[in-house]
């Protein structure tokens, strides 16, 4: 199943944390390139000091990150600590082992984001994923001397603000500094890119590597677990990106859901969310929302983060959803988000081992009976020592997914997703093209009317690879298996 699932074409991963989509082997290797320290009991890494020498020193406890090169213990040691590798052995649950993996190899990944690009590029190629929507948060001195400006510093949100709060902190922000944010998180996103592709090998003088031929696009993610008026600022900066620089197609809450903040000022960040898409209304939003379960928050607490994400903040799509059957009134909940056609992320390793849901206590078919858009996703990846097609794997192991079912996901994935342009599908359920491509034959030649079409639109042509993809792939000669045949999925 494995090599038939490796080999299967698999649209977009629609969610995705850049930092947490980097193998732990990777985060070593950058710790050791940067002379950085390491503590040997807990395994988080600093930066070291410099010796009058100029020779990197690492003070007591911790050593220099190459040791663990050497030293076998040092280094499983690291790289379970840095993923969820034997995370039933830490001590911790799931839940803890994964979040607090970030904080301890986070130094590894500071002004990493082009090789960051570069590896997660080259797995989804390795994966027959042709688009990522990547999450990650382009901020630096410009967005600190912003926040730092006398006239942000006078602004303070209560619990509840009134809508003219938010007003007169977004002009603030607009009068003190946010342009040169702005300016200073496309720079950044400029040099990675660069290094991206140097190390993919893109340049025209050379061949190109296969994670050249993945369309990467991102979304601004805001910390929500930060101060509010740090979290206003984050989203004003990512709105903002957005409206100006096409390779942000939206933004994302991040940080867990069940922490103090994300809690206490969920509904306040859903008002925030609010206002600010009133303000810029084409920009996409993809919201993290019911990645809970039972007993990790209070009863009440379940019962209205996904509707308040589609309903106050008007999220276009929603990450985990898991849960949904807890919500108020969850099957008038499904019916809304169908009819809407909110996509719903479906990431099912991390949803194991992050909330123990799996097999019939995942919501999967509840979304899918519903009518409710779904994609499998990978979440975080690295930190999760997954892959796309492990995920398809506990589609088909887990969900009792079909081929049929998969081809729709991956279909799915695209239409949804925030690249730019008219999709092909003019009906999502049925996959009917759009009239330009009605006489064409999808995937394989294209009339001039439905080539024209496809010239004015990327997230078509995607779609269209995606389609010829298929057509090479179901050509080939696969084991027969009951229930999941390519060729029943045409």
């Amino acid at each position: 199943m494995v090599a038939f699932l490796l080999e299967m074409p698999k649209g977009g991963d629609l969610h995705n944390h850049l930092s947490g989509s980097i193998y732990a082997e990777t985060l070593i290797e950058w710790a050791n390139e940067r002379n950085a320290c390491v503590d040997p009991k807990t395994y988080y890494l600093t930066p070291s000091l410099k010796l009058a020498t100029n020779e990197p020193y690492c003070p007591a406890p911790t050593v220099l990150a190459a040791t663990a090169l050497t030293n076998p213990v040092l280094y499983r040691s690291m790289v379970d600590a840095y993923s969820m590798r034997n995370w039933q052995l830490s001590g911790q649950s799931g839940h803890d082992h994964f979040f607090d993996t970030f904080d301890k190899f986070d130094a590894a990944t500071h002004d990493n984001i082009g090789p960051m690009l570069a590896e997660t590029a080259n797995r989804a190629a390795s994966q027959r994923e042709i688009y990522q929507e990547l999450m990650f948060t382009p901020t630096g001195a410009a967005f600190s001397a912003m926040l730092n400006s006398d006239a942000v510093k006078a602004i303070k949100l209560p619990d509840n603000a009134h809508p003219d709060e938010l007003v007169a902190l977004r002009q603030a922000l607009l009068e003190n500094g946010l342009a040169a944010a702005v300016k200073e998180a496309i720079q950044q996103t400029d040099e990675a890119e660069k290094k991206r592709d140097a190390l993919l090998g893109c340049s025209a003088t050379s061949k190109a590597g296969n994670g050249c031929h993945v369309t990467q696009s991102y979304l601004f993610q805001v910390l929500r677990g930060l101060p509010r008026e740090v979290v206003y600022a984050q989203m004003l900066l990512g709105f903002e990106l957005a409206k100006i620089d096409p390779r942000f197609v939206g933004l994302n809450l991040v940080m867990p859901e069940d922490y103090y903040v994300p809690l206490h000022d969920f509904r306040l960040h859903m008002a925030m969310m609010h206002y600010l898409r009133s303000q810029y209304p084409e920009v996409h939003i993809s919201l993290h929302a019911g990645e809970l379960a039972a007993g990790l928050v209070p009863p009440e607490d379940l019962r209205f983060h996904v509707r308040a994400s589609v309903d106050t903040a008007g999220a276009d799509r929603i990450g985990h959803g898991v849960d949904i059957m807890n919500e108020t009134n969850p099957d008038e909940l499904l019916d809304d988000m169908a009819q809407r056609k909110v996509l719903v992320e479906i990431c099912l390793t991390s949803n194991d081992t992050i909330l123990g849901v799996t097999g019939r206590n995942h919501p999967l078919h509840d979304y899918m009976r519903a009518g409710v858009p779904v994609a499998l996703a990978t979440d975080d990846e690295g930190v999760s020592r997954s892959d796309m097609t492990h995920e398809y794997r506990r589609g088909v192991e887990d969900q009792e997914l079909t081929y049929a079912d998969l081809k729709r996901m991956a279909r799915t994935s695209l239409q949804y997703a925030f690249v730019s342009g008219k999709p092909l599908w003019a009906d999502a359920i049925t996959f009917k093209p759009v009239s330009d491509c009605a006489g064409a034959k999808i995937g394989e030649s294209a009339t001039a009317a439905c080539q024209a079409f496809l010239d004015s639109s990327e997230k078509a042509r995607l779609q269209w690879k995606l389609e010829w993809q298929f057509r090479e792939f179901e050509a080939r000669k696969w084991p027969a298996k009951a229930g999941s045949s390519p060729a029943a999925a045409r």
